[in-house]
């Protein structure tokens, strides 16, 4: 392997290497290396393709993403040690003999790669093409240390290894935060430090080492809405809310090298990571790897459908990526999704994703691959495929990966990207066998298992009340709204008696009587990832909002009305085509760029409006062009949510209810008394094409993304000091120095069992990340706001937790504390609320928990299904922990938040098959027993170990630390302690 750092005064760099053992087969210790002798970080000074330039100098090329890369300035002498290290690596990288160059044609090379043809290997051909991507990456890394030969071997025979549940390292190109993720990860870096300090080593080792992108999109509120200022009023609010995080981000760019930040108003992390960000292919100092990329957030999976290997995992497994730990993950399985025929007239994208993420629910694909096939693939526009892509964690895949072909390479074009860099992916991609073209024979690819789907079969749908796998055919949607108000309380039931179904509640609004009734629409919303990056569907709209105002339609006023573009872009080909006029006549004006409602940033509805809702038991809805609709996430008073293609959202949002049979009861009248039906107000799909073409222009993506990083005015105002250690305030409500070093010594404290600990929580299945670590508003008569309120905090000032991740002391507080949040130690109670068990006292979960802390006494919490399925947050472990929680016994995990747990300590159990608290007669009452070796290194992943309770129960359970590196990092008592004193070692 080919290694060069550039030591020239304007391109000085030094990358202090952290250890990165990985533990492939016991927890015996290594052997000592220095940590310039790692072979682990590439150059980050890159071809003039792909330059890295100081964030730090404000006069730079802003071209392209990584024109905004840092120049990390250093001592120069040390840079030229760790370029004669690297070089001398370089001969020792086992499959140098497969080093080549690529040519270019008409002369010159477009740089160095390892050929995976040059292998030689018939498995090789085989292999599905989001595996070739791992197996590129180890080959790469292969240092005959942190990446093996026999790590390479074991992804060459992935057909039989991957049942085999195998462990790998996975080294990704690149990390994307945003900032509800990306403050608390900034807070952890910034800790680090101080850590580093205190335990005698250097802090300037705790500095990223791959490139870090940070896109803030995730703070603005739908505070102001149906109106033409609504943007700039939402944003200075914003910054009036979030001035002190956002000055906190701003000094994380300048204080750690590497970081790019992209300012609030810029769009949202995923449309801008598609659009811009992505690279496909890397160009390196002049050696060529594919693009991959983990986020902090699980949609990060949206880049798969560019051909970029990208999925989401907790915000501590991304700073340990950063700071140079290779991932440790099991090897997947791949399921291989064929598609076929052509979407019917009048089919959305949106509807193709809700009808693929039922199938591959049922299908079971958690901790899998999926990788769509077919000729089907023709069909699918490079956006269509970014929002099926886009719901990998909605139907519980790592990825939902689209290998690159020629409609990537159009889209690459289409948003800017220059004709040379084109040719440079297509190129490196075609000589590594990485490219589909259709016009070519296709080489067979082996699965772990196959589903098929013929577009035609496609039919208009939402889905919902409460959760996005729960499609209804649109023509289905008025009886199973009334079998949900029959149904008991769950995820299709409200339990409404007939008697109240149908009643009426009038109320004054603003001059004129409103009328709302079981069903009706209160918020209406375009918003999100999924959808908004997609012309087709954002123009739809657009297009329905037209013939409607032709018709004389008009969303009724008490509807919350709202637009949420992913990018500039957006707005720009809504005002090309001339629709946004039409959009901003129904109430839907532009609010802000930012996530918005699909992150639980709705807004506060009008006060009539919610005291209608409120005093009669209303059960209001909202339709989101969103991905995630749990109850509590969308708004506390909307308590059926349905997700829905942007048309939809204003169709729904025309008739004012989501009880109502499209095909046969009109969504209103015309002025003169006529019915208009949905049909009257629907887009062809030629229609839709129309406007696409002659409205989504290249210039769009290049003028909007020349500028990216150049802010606003308030962006720019921000004052932030220059020193590279953090001076924490402790007067400050949003950034808070966390506990996690505080006792923290050079010796790991080793394996840790529970003994007679209490049940803090007892909790069914699919308890969402939003139920442990709720991101919306904070509750007035929450443990929180009375933290908040002695701090002088006003109610109106609260903001969200969300936008409070950097202070432990709010997160704290605000573990498990969704309203919507059913323990069964309530019995039916639903709140934030649990029992004290040795009293029988019934408070907030947060009192309960320090009382038990108090008094020295383990927790646990008992879990069905899906625990911890949703968002990746890595709030939803780190808050247990703080709450002393030791260990989560639960029917099954969703898969990044399983891992954030063993990064902060905390054990995670399973129930054996077919068992349950419910299953084995436990009541939450008992008090819990752990029997675990007091070393690590004799425990194996995986194994079974027993439990046993005070009144003489015993069950046992798997322990899921699924890989030996898990099972280093409980040793160390979470992963960023063992990096940090690996860190100090070396």
């Amino acid at each position: 392997m080919h290694f060069a750092i550039t030591t020239s005064p304007t391109s000085s760099a030094v990358f202090i290497a952290s250890s990165g053992a990985r533990f492939s087969s016991s927890l015996l210790p290594k052997p000592s290396l220095s940590a310039a002798s790692l072979p682990s970080f590439r150059s980050l000074t890159t071809s003039p393709a792909f330059r890295f330039v100081s964030r730090r100098c404000r006069g730079v090329d802003r071209r392209s993403p990584a024109t905004l890369r840092a120049q990390i300035g250093t001592g120069a002498p040390v840079v030229q040690q760790f370029q004669r290290k690297i070089a001398s690596m370089a001969s020792e990288n086992p499959f140098k003999g497969i080093f080549t160059t690529l040519p270019r044609p008409g002369g010159g090379e477009f740089g160095k790669f390892y050929s995976l043809p040059a292998l030689n290997d018939p498995r090789i051909d085989k292999l599905p093409y989001s595996i070739k991507i791992l197996l590129e990456s180890a080959i790469r890394n292969c240092d005959n240390f942190q990446v093996t030969p026999n790590d390479v071997e074991k992804i060459i025979d992935w057909e039989n290894t991957s049942p085999k549940q195998v462990e790998i390292p996975f080294k990704p190109a690149r990390v994307l935060l945003q900032d509800f993720t990306g403050v608390p990860a900034v807070v952890d870096l910034a800790c680090m430090r101080d850590a580093m300090n205190k335990l005698g080593g250097d802090s300037k080792k705790i500095n990223p080492l791959v490139p870090v992108d940070l896109v803030i999109d995730h703070s603005v509120q739908v505070d102001v809405a149906r109106s033409a200022n609504a943007v700039q009023a939402n944003m200075d609010l914003e910054f009036q809310r979030n001035n002190e995080r956002f000055a906190f981000l701003k000094w994380g760019s300048h204080a750690f090298d590497n970081m790019l930040v992209v300012p609030p108003g810029s769009g949202i992390v995923h449309q801008v990571n598609l659009e811009y960000l992505g690279r496909v292919v890397f160009n390196t100092d002049g050696i060529l790897y594919p693009d991959s990329v983990v986020g902090t957030d699980s949609h990060t999976t949206m880049i798969d459908g560019l051909g970029v290997a990208g999925w989401g995992v907790g915000g501590i497994e991304a700073e340990a990526t950063m700071l140079g730990q290779p991932m440790s993950m099991v090897l997947p399985g791949v399921v291989g999704f064929k598609l076929s025929g052509k979407l019917q007239n009048g089919v959305t994208a949106t509807d193709l994703v809700l009808t693929v993420t039922q199938m591959l629910r049922k299908h079971g694909v958690v901790g899998k691959f999926v990788e769509f096939f077919g000729e089907g693939m023709s069909e699918l526009s490079l956006a269509d495929r970014a929002t099926i892509a886009n719901m990998s964690p909605e139907y519980g895949a790592t990825m939902g990966f689209f290998p690159v072909d020629h409609i990537t390479l159009q889209y690459l074009k289409l948003t800017g990207r220059s004709d040379d860099t084109v040719a440079m992916i297509e190129a490196y991609l075609r000589a590594n066998n990485m490219f589909v073209d259709y016009n070519e024979p296709q080489p067979e690819k082996v699965y772990s298992s196959y589903l098929q789907l013929n577009l035609d079969d496609v039919e208009p749908c939402i889905s919902g009340p409460k959760r996005p796998h729960d499609r209804v055919p649109i023509k289905d949607m008025k009886a199973d709204w009334h079998s949900c108000l029959d149904n008991k309380v769950g995820f299709k039931g409200f339990a409404v008696p007939k008697e109240a179904q149908e009643k009426v509640v009038s109320f004054p609004f603003h001059g004129q009587t409103a009328e709302l009734k079981h069903g009706s629409v209160v918020i209406a919303a375009i918003t999100s990832c999924t959808n908004t990056s997609n012309p087709s569907v954002m123009l739809g709209a657009g297009l329905v909002a037209k013939k409607a105002c032709e018709l004389g339609l008009e969303v009724k006023p008490w509807v919350k009305t709202s637009l949420a573009p992913g990018s500039g872009v957006v707005t720009k080909y809504l005002l090309q085509s001339g629709l946004q006029k039409y959009l901003d006549q129904q109430g839907f004006n532009i609010v802000g760029y930012g996530c918005t409602t699909c992150i639980g940033n709705s807004g506060d509805l009008d006060e009539s409006v919610a005291a209608a809702i409120s005093d009669n038991d209303i059960v209001a809805a909202a339709v989101l062009s969103g991905n995630r609709n749990f109850e509590g996430r969308v708004h506390p008073l909307t308590r059926a949510n349905y997700l829905a293609s942007p048309p939809l959202v204003v169709a729904y949002a025309l008739a004012g209810t989501v009880d109502i049979d499209f095909e046969k009861e009109p969504i209103g009248t015309t002025k003169d008394g006529k019915s208009v039906y949905f049909k009257d107000v629907w887009p062809s799909t030629e229609e839709i094409a129309e406007v696409v073409q002659s409205s989504v222009l290249p210039d769009m993506f290049k003028s909007t993304y020349e500028a990216i990083t150049q802010g606003n005015p308030m962006w720019n105002k921000l004052s932030v000091p220059s020193s590279s250690l953090y001076s924490w305030d402790p007067n400050s409500t949003y950034i808070h120095d966390p506990p996690y070093f505080k006792d923290m010594t050079m010796d790991p404290p080793g394996s840790h069992g529970v003994k007679d600990a209490y049940c803090l929580l007892n909790f069914g299945d699919s308890i969402t990340t939003d139920h442990i670590s709720p991101a919306g508003s904070i509750h007035k008569d929450s443990p929180t706001a009375k933290y908040l309120l002695d701090r002088g905090v006003d109610r109106k000032d609260f903001n969200s937790y969300g936008s409070r991740r950097g202070n432990d002391e709010v997160m704290a507080r605000g573990t498990f504390a969704n309203i919507r949040i059913v323990n069964k130690l309530l019995n039916g109670e639903v709140g934030p609320k649990t029992v004290h068990i040795p009293t029988g006292d019934k408070l907030s979960v947060f009192d309960v928990a320090m009382r038990y802390k108090e008094a020295g006494q383990d927790t646990i919490v008992l879990a069905g299904a899906e625990y911890g399925s949703g968002s990746s947050r890595d709030w939803a472990a780190k808050g247990p922990m703080l709450l002393g929680v030791k260990a989560v016994i639960a029917k099954s995990f969703e898969r990044i938040h399983r891992s954030n747990l063993v990064g902060m300590g905390i054990i995670p159990l399973c129930f054996k098959a077919g068992e349950d608290a419910d299953t084995l007669g436990l009541t939450g009452h008992e008090r819990f027993t752990i029997d675990l070796p007091s070393k690590a290194s004799d425990i194996k992943p995986g194994q079974d170990v027993t439990v046993t309770t005070d009144n003489g129960k015993s069950f046992t359970c798997t322990i899921r630390f699924d890989t030996q590196v898990e099972l280093t990092y409980f040793d160390h008592g979470g992963i960023l302690q063992y990096v940090i004193r690996n860190l100090i070692k070396k």
